[in-house]
């Protein structure tokens, strides 16, 4: 009888293409990628198949080339390990991820050619179809998207950790002019970018109780029993760098129960029951940020918080016992970044883990700890400083609420030997706050914790140490340094802007999509006169794009010649859009009047989202519905004003408005915005800004240069000036007519169908408290209005100040500011990815 010997097992090399058929990335490679897609992972004939089933079949090509880059850089770091970031967010507001794969790829113009044997002519047809997944609110996820994009393209290791929301950031219609919240049912179809990753999930605990015990070696110890768990389960979505071999991931987590069915429950006819665990358990990971106007809401989101935060801690020190690594190193290989104040759970977790179940003595945990988180402030509104009652708190993580007392009690202990007998001092330094209801401040514990503390603007990081944290900063000198924002050019520039980016490759080069601050060579383009004209061409051909899309969704003609005055952002009181709209009204009256014939033909376009529970951002977006339906069908107003409200702003919306606007409205409250990062994407798409000297609008001015950014508003020091004062708005408005007049209008019902109540709230609002300063801030407002029309008036010179912001802009990369955190923060380098394969 013959033995048959079995054929030895030939595994990759690391870093190895493993099937050299789904590497290849010419046309016919994408072609015959998608074919086998279509035909084994989707079940279809290409005959057949719709344009979804195409995108997905597209996906899944793309993402088998993105396998060889991703699985190759964790080989690596198991074969060396380095330190690598572990960036914690609440929200991950990453956009449509196959367009910015293809850039990432280089390999748009072969999908392009390979969607054509399709019958595909256009690869947009395509990209549109993608749901966006709605991981995020605003800014915050979307930085986060930046800088996780921008870390693989420097080819730091990285990896992001966030909630893989079943329910993201609701969809927005406009129903009658109000805000209408519809469910994000963003995975209705599948979502082919993810990895899901079942084998490594976790177990988070929640409520219970802790008692103390003593171990083998006779020490006394505390373990927490906790009534309830949850399975954090982990959705990998691979993150490319641009045209290099680092991969990073950003981990997922979705809730699961522990259980999923109670047979008994059910047999006995309590048919919910059987499933309640699991319905509770799942929750954690439905929806973005719920509403925490309740008890339930408050706890739910403090669940979710430490649940993705805990599953990742975990995460972290798996990896190091997965390696072989000591415990005590972790410092050496994870630089945590704490996002805000959501994930500042982290500081208690982490010294639950090292106490609890590594069991490490207290000054090893908490050297470790220290050493290995960092916190971003992202804000300096007093209620987006979260705080949980203790009664909360403690009835939910009953061990993490002992682990802060005693970090807070060895803190004040410090705080007293170089403060002794000044109670002031402990009580607002203390990290649970004492007034009124008792409360845990996290962002007292995160600073107590975090090695850093940085702000995300000069100005922002000069409050922070003035206004924010001033004895915390005085302690501790050392901990505060400023990061300021950035975005990145790959996705704001190169993908969403390709007439403007061929038109910089030519002048220039493409280097500048790598190193952005080569857009300074632009400058030598200034006094060009044909350059100019192209530039000004290639702006109207993106603005005539803007137009077709507005006459599609809102109904209404609007001529891409004219001012695309764009205020697109979260609805809220302190970033004005109402101050935008007031002004609105202030040109609809001069046209009425007779003096608009100075006035430029302009197109106001406002887009954003208001928080549910928010009456009056919701009230605000009513406004300005209000008064684009009243100017748009005045027949006075046909090409000199137009007023269009985008539904649902998002980052595909977002795409489209910043390469085709003209002028940037960046109007917030001085000293209220911590950065923004909407102003960084319009001045590198050329749009000019006018603004306060709030958040980054300090150093956009700076950059780009005082004449080419139109001014406006009280400073930081005029608005506390006028706070302490006793601001009294409603005196203002007799020495202000063009304000009264407008807001007499406003009363009378004008923009409302004649209802003199709808906005009396809003006027109210104004003309009492005015909260955040706008009948301060409208003469000056108008008076910077004026100065925008001038300067559109001499299109030669607008022209040349558009392409000086884009010039200059380079310092407003988001690979600029990840830098500067390795550098100032982190101490990390670069670890690039090698993808060698041994031939036989």
């Amino acid at each position: 009888m013959t033995t048959i010997q079995p054929r030895p097992l030939r595994l990759p090399t690391p870093g190895c293409y493993a099937d050299s058929d789904r590497s290849g990335s010419g046309p016919e490679d994408l072609f015959d990628g998608m074919t086998g897609h279509l035909f084994f992972s989707l079940g279809k004939l290409a005959p057949t198949a719709t344009r979804h089933d195409l995108y997905v079949a597209l996906s899944y090509a793309v993402r088998d080339r993105l396998m060889t880059r991703y699985l190759a850089g964790l080989e690596a770091l198991r074969a060396a390990p380095t330190r690598v970031v572990a960036y914690l967010s609440a929200e991950f507001l990453i956009g449509p991820q196959l367009g910015n794969n293809l850039l990432m790829l280089g390999i748009e113009e072969a999908a392009s050619q390979a969607l054509k044997r399709f019958g595909i002519d256009d690869l947009n047809q395509i990209l549109d179809v993608e749901e966006e997944p709605g991981l995020g609110n605003g800014g915050l996820g979307r930085l986060a998207a930046c800088f996780l994009e921008s870390l693989s393209s420097l080819e730091i290791p990285a990896s992001g950790y966030g909630i893989r929301y079943e329910f993201g950031i609701f969809d927005q219609l406009i129903r009658d002019g109000w805000q209408v919240e519809v469910t994000d049912k963003w995975l209705k179809a599948g979502w082919p970018w993810e990895l899901p990753q079942p084998d490594q999930a976790c177990f988070v605990g929640f409520g219970g109780r802790t008692e103390t015990y003593r171990d083998s070696n006779g020490m006394q110890r505390v373990r927490w029993i906790p009534a309830e768990h949850a399975i954090g389960i982990p959705h990998d979505v691979p993150v490319l760098g641009y045209r290099v071999n680092t991969c990073n991931r950003l981990r997922l987590w979705r809730a699961d129960a522990t259980e999923s069915f109670d047979f008994y429950a059910f047999n006995i006819g309590d048919y919910y029951g059987a499933v309640e665990e699991k319905v509770g358990s799942e929750t954690l990971s439905k929806v973005l940020y719920p509403n925490d106007g309740t008890d339930e809401g408050r706890r739910l989101r403090l669940k979710q918080q430490h649940f993705f935060v805990s599953c990742s801690l975990q995460d972290m020190l798996r990896s190091l016992e997965g390696r072989g690594l000591p415990i005590e190193d972790f410092p050496q290989h994870w630089a945590v970044q704490l996002n805000d104040t959501h994930p500042s759970i982290a500081v208690a977790e982490l010294m639950r883990l090292l106490i609890d179940e590594k069991q490490l003595p207290w000054d090893t945990a908490w050297d470790i700890t220290s050493r290995s988180l960092s916190y971003t402030n992202h804000t300096l509104l007093p209620e987006a400083l979260e705080k949980w009652g203790l009664d909360l708190f403690g009835s939910l993580l009953p061990r993490h609420l002992e682990l802060i007392f005693e970090i807070n009690r060895r803190f004040l202990q410090q705080v007293r030997l170089r403060y002794p007998g000044d109670e002031g001092v402990l009580r607002r330094m203390s990290i649970i706050d004492e007034d009124g209801g008792k409360a845990v401040r996290m962002a007292n514990l995160a600073t107590v914790a975090s090695h850093h503390v940085n702000g995300v603007a000069a100005l922002h990081s000069q409050l922070v140490t003035t206004d924010l944290f001033p004895d915390f900063a005085t302690f501790w000198p050392e901990k505060f340094t400023n990061v300021t924002n950035g975005v990145t050019p790959r996705r704001w520039m190169a993908l969403s802007n390709p007439q403007l980016s061929d038109l910089l490759n030519e002048a220039i080069g493409e280097g500048w999509v790598r190193d952005l601050s080569q857009l300074k060579r632009l400058e030598g383009f200034v006094d060009d006169s044909a350059f100019l004209e192209r530039w000004d061409a290639t702006k109207l051909a993106v603005k005539t794009q803007l137009s077709h899309y507005i006459h599609r969704h809102n109904g209404v003609l609007v001529d891409p010649a004219s001012l695309f005055d764009v205020q697109v952002k979260r609805i809220h009181e302190y970033k004005r859009q109402h101050l935008n709209a007031l002004q609105v009204v202030a040109q609809y009256l001069r046209i009425k009047h007779g003096d608009g014939d100075h006035l430029p033909p302009r197109t106001v376009i406002f887009g954003g989202k208001a928080a549910p529970g928010y009456y009056m951002a919701k009230l605000i977006i009513r406004f300005i519905n209000g008064i684009a339906e009243t100017i748009n069908s005045d027949p006075e107003m046909e090409g000199r004003l137009r007023v269009i409200f985008l539904a649902d702003y998002n980052v595909k919306l977002g795409e489209r408005v910043y390469p085709a606007s003209d002028l940037s409205e960046q109007i917030s409250t001085a000293g209220m915005e911590a950065s923004g990062t909407g102003n960084m994407k319009f001045a590198m798409n050329g749009a000019l800004t006018i603004g306060t000297l709030d958040g980054a609008n300090v150093e956009i001015r700076e950059q780009v240069g005082e004449d080419n950014f139109f001014l406006f508003g009280k400073t930081t020091s005029e608005i506390a000036e006028l706070r302490s004062g006793g601001y009294r708005p409603w005196e203002l408005i007799g020495s202000m007519p063009e304000l009264a007049e407008v807001l007499r209008l406003v009363e009378q019902g004008h923009f409302s169908n004649g209802d003199g109540e709808l906005f009396r709230p809003l006027l109210q609002n104004l003309t009492g408290r005015d909260p955040f300063f706008v009948l301060a801030d409208f003469d000056d407002y108008l008076r910077a209005q004026q100065s925008v029309g001038e300067a559109w008036a001499d299109r030669s010179r607008w022209n040349r100040m558009a392409l000086l912001n884009t010039a200059r802009s380079g310092f407003f990369s988001s690979d600029r500011s990840i830098q500067d955190y390795a550098d100032k923060i982190w101490q990390v380098k670069p670890y690039p990815v090698k993808i060698t394969c041994e031939t036989e």
